[in-house]
């Protein structure tokens, strides 16, 4: 498992098409509007007669400036105050959700996201996570996983000292890039002193893990000047970096539709970065565990991943597969029981629903068989690498090769171009194929073929 992917710019741009990131089977693109409250509330009863721990997601909207190349749900404004009618509503949602949940359920993993966690005061975040122990079980002895996203132009070490205090102990850092060209064309103005100023801070306040997010592909990057802002990344020394592939959507994503498309480096430049950034962190000892995650040998990521127990879910790679998620807040999107569902996106129909007492509930699905069993082959290969079919066939009570007579024919040009090994039924994703997995997992997703145009970033 610790092996560096064998980068080759030929299959890379033969394969580079657009295709889900799969922190969901079936994925969103199949939610519809016939999953309602009343559907959810049954899945609820199949989480609790299920038992075990949950995970908590709350989404904080706010942005006080726009990121040009942001495609999150967000609302920009410099008026604070808008938090505050939002927190009410959200409270109202908290309430809502925890009456359907047994007591005692634990709550292993909690994130804020956003928009801008930060965005809010210290004493709206004390009060958000006071109520969230009224109404759910939080761990009190620091073995939780309890993560919030930070935007360092939005924090200082006051922020991270009250955060820590409140029981957060992972972090993700917001970059990006540390060029002041590209930050002036992305409009996000962010010194690297102001940055790494957070980072020494929760190393100061005891975080048990930080990571770093970066995007390459945007205005005016080059190799070296990505690496320049890799470089001292690496220096300070985050657990867990991510380092996302820009998808320039203009039509889709208002912001980005200030990016202009001729400052974007080419696909080739694109590409070297890429592998550029590989090799820099591969050799500083980092561990590529999935497409674009990177994180240090001793990260709970990457043993869980040696152990065979890493998981996939809205967040990305997660440790904590046995967790249903409760998310809140609008386009909020939660995977209890057997469903999936998404809140409403827009702050006016949020609140009109729970003022009704109504779960804010637009679309979701309830999963099948199938569904579940395509759910465990993927995760397996997008998460580990490698699948032992005969493993996958006695879990479920099919005969794998017959199953997946059609699936496994598909795989033929995989390894005739050396991606993946078949072996009867075992497959196994080969160090070249790793940065092609999402490809890998398509050719198991029944969806793909019967669902008409997809909206998907390209899978490279």
């Amino acid at each position: 498992m610790q092996a560096n992917p064998i980068f080759n710019a030929d299959l890379i741009r033969r394969y580079d098409k657009a295709g889900p990131r799969y922190t969901s089977y079936p994925t969103a693109v199949q939610f519809n509007d016939g999953f309602d409250e009343t559907q959810f509330r049954r899945q609820a009863e199949v989480s609790n007669a299920r038992g075990g721990p949950l995970s908590l997601y709350f989404h904080i909207p706010f942005c006080d400036t726009v990121c040009y190349y942001c495609a999150c749900n967000k609302v920009v404004t410099k008026i604070r105050a808008k938090a505050v009618p939002y927190l009410d509503d959200l409270y109202r949602e908290m309430a809502l959700q925890a009456a359907l949940f047994e007591p005692g359920r634990h709550v292993e993993q909690l994130h804020w996201g956003g928009g801008t966690p930060t965005f809010l005061s210290l004493d709206q975040m004390r009060e958000l996570m006071a109520r969230t122990g009224q109404h759910f079980a939080l761990k009190t002895d620091d073995t939780g996983e309890y993560s919030i996203e930070i935007d360092p132009r939005e924090a200082d070490a006051g922020t991270v000292a009250v955060l820590r205090e409140l029981g957060f102990n992972r972090m993700s850092l917001g970059v990006q890039d540390f060029d002041p060209t590209v930050q002036q064309a992305v409009n996000r103005i962010q010194s690297e002193g102001q940055t790494l100023a957070v980072l020494q801070a929760a190393r100061a306040e005891g975080f048990h893990g930080i990571s770093v997010d970066l995007i390459y592909g945007l205005p005016f990057q080059t190799v070296d000047s990505f690496l320049r802002t890799l470089d001292r990344v690496i220096d300070a020394g985050p657990d867990r970096l991510s380092v996302f592939n820009y998808a320039h959507l203009p039509t889709r994503f208002m912001p980005q539709r200030r990016i202009n498309a001729v400052d974007l480096p080419a696909p080739a430049v694109k590409l070297s970065i890429l592998e550029a950034s590989i090799e820099r962190l591969t050799s500083a000892g980092y561990v590529l565990i999935g497409m674009d995650h990177f994180a240090k040998p001793e990260d709970p990521l990457a043993v869980a991943q040696r152990e065979g127990s890493l998981y996939r879910n809205f967040q990305g790679y997660a440790t904590h597969a046995e967790c249903d998620l409760v998310a809140m807040g609008v386009s909020a999107i939660s995977q209890v029981g057997d469903s999936f569902s998404q809140n409403v996106k827009d702050l006016e129909t949020y609140r009109a629903m729970l003022a009704e007492s109504r779960l804010p509930i637009e679309r979701g699905l309830v999963v099948n068989d199938d569904d579940k069993l395509r759910r465990a082959v993927i995760t397996e290969l997008i998460c580990h690498f490698e699948l032992d079919g005969d493993a996958i066939g006695e879990r479920f009570g099919i005969d794998f090769g017959d199953y997946f007579s059609g699936e496994l024919e598909h795989l033929e040009p995989f390894v005739d171009d050396g991606l993946v090994n078949v072996d009867g039924n075992r497959i196994q994703v080969l160090p070249v194929g790793r940065l092609m997995i999402r490809n890998i997992c398509m050719t198991f997703d029944r969806y793909l073929d019967t669902a008409g145009e997809r909206r998907f970033s390209r899978t490279l």
